[in-house]
């Protein structure tokens, strides 16, 4: 078995449609087409740059524990993402390398709080986890859109069965 490190993002249920608004800023601008449409549980519709599986059919979320997306997210190219295009034979796109698939699944409610909703994004592979614990950039990406979102916290798990490490947190009231 490989290592499978993620970004947790923790947030409020009324805040996962600007979450995942957030995330499809973060796509490709080829990947914006086709469009997934998405009802999150209390009616609320998103559309994605993203499948769900294979399918790129509407997705409903009332009454799932959890829906996994594909993602194709950029990054900026700090050292380690730049280290890893080139690894790769990925281009560089103003100043921003494409990575995919990095894996959405989105828990109602989350497993830590049943209060929140969790944007979980893993790593596909090895190299790609390894990947996401180097890179700053990458670190930074989710931190600000965790922010962005109106999230609570944001963690990097690397799925030892520890709490995580918080990145990006609003402090208890």
């Amino acid at each position: 078995m490989g290592l499978t490190y993620s970004y947790g993002i923790y947030l409020r249920p009324e805040n996962a449609a600007r979450a995942l608004n957030k995330v499809a800023q973060l796509a490709p601008p080829e990947r914006r087409v086709p469009p997934l449409a998405v009802t999150l549980p209390g009616g609320e519709r998103v559309v994605l740059p993203f499948t769900s599986g294979f399918e790129s059919e509407p997705v409903d979320c009332t009454g799932k524990d959890r829906v996994t997306f594909d993602t194709s997210l950029m990054f900026p190219a700090d050292e380690a993402v730049r280290a890893y295009a080139e690894a790769g034979g990925l281009p560089i796109e103003d100043g921003r390398v494409r990575i995919g698939y990095v894996y959405l699944d989105m828990y109602f409610p989350s497993l830590l709080d049943p209060r929140y909703v969790c944007l979980d994004f893993w790593a596909a592979t090895s190299r790609m986890s390894r990947l996401f614990e180097d890179s700053v950039a990458i670190r930074e990406v989710f931190a600000d859109l965790a922010e962005a979102a109106g999230a609570v916290c944001c963690l990097f798990d690397t799925g030892d069965g520890g709490p995580g490490q918080l990145l990006w947190g609003i402090p208890p009231s």
